[in-house]
């Protein structure tokens, strides 16, 4: 029996997007044409002091690739999110969301760029917030290689369209999501993501 949606959001390439989750409630983010990474972060609907950290997450969970059964923490080392299913079981949180200075300093590109902070903050801004403060999101999607010197190698995502993760909000959640912008995450073809929201 198919689940009722609550919403739907679409994100079209290298935009971003902000929303409130209910506690229970369980996001569904679908790559919807394949290989393209999302970028997520998290805030305490009640208390904007509590935000995802990719410190305590990967200590917490003592691992640095997430996948079904695992958690997202805040910077106060309580569950945030779950995840509930995966179909890839690449993500991380190793790498900070693309921004200009990024573009500039890893690509030499000094024009305005589409990235994923500015894209954060500008949705974020609706809800008196930011993610400048945030380390590192969690990269959905990411594919990351790590050589035996430690040396990071970004390579195409695994995901082929409508391949999706889905996780439940353990408390009551401000997310902001991307699209990323980086062409280097997304085998240099930026395309969209798409979002559904259940209740649990």
């Amino acid at each position: 029996m198919a689940r009722e949606t609550l919403k739907q959001y679409h994100l079209p390439p290298q935009t971003g997007l902000a929303f409130t989750l209910r506690k229970g409630e369980i996001i569904r983010i679908i790559d919807t044409d394949g290989e393209q990474v999302a970028d997520l972060v998290c805030f305490a609907q009640h208390d904007s002091g509590e935000y995802f950290s990719s410190g305590r997450t990967v200590d917490y969970n003592n691992r640095l690739f997430l996948t079904e059964g695992h958690i997202l923490y805040s910077n106060r080392s309580r569950p945030m999110m779950r995840i509930t299913a995966d179909h890839i079981a690449t993500h991380t949180c190793l790498y900070a969301p693309c921004s200009q200075e990024m573009f500039e300093i890893s690509y030499g590109v000094n024009e305005p760029h589409p990235n994923c902070l500015d894209n954060l903050n500008i949705n974020l801004a609706a809800y008196g917030l930011n993610a400048g403060h945030i380390a590192a999101p969690f990269n959905i999607f990411l594919n990351v290689s790590i050589s035996e010197k430690g040396e990071l190698s970004i390579l195409p995502p695994r995901t082929k369209a409508g391949d999706f993760i889905e996780l439940r909000a353990e408390m009551d959640l401000i997310v902001g999501l991307t699209a990323c912008s980086a062409g280097a995450c997304n085998n240099f073809n930026c395309t969209s993501i798409d979002v559904e929201i259940f209740p649990e």
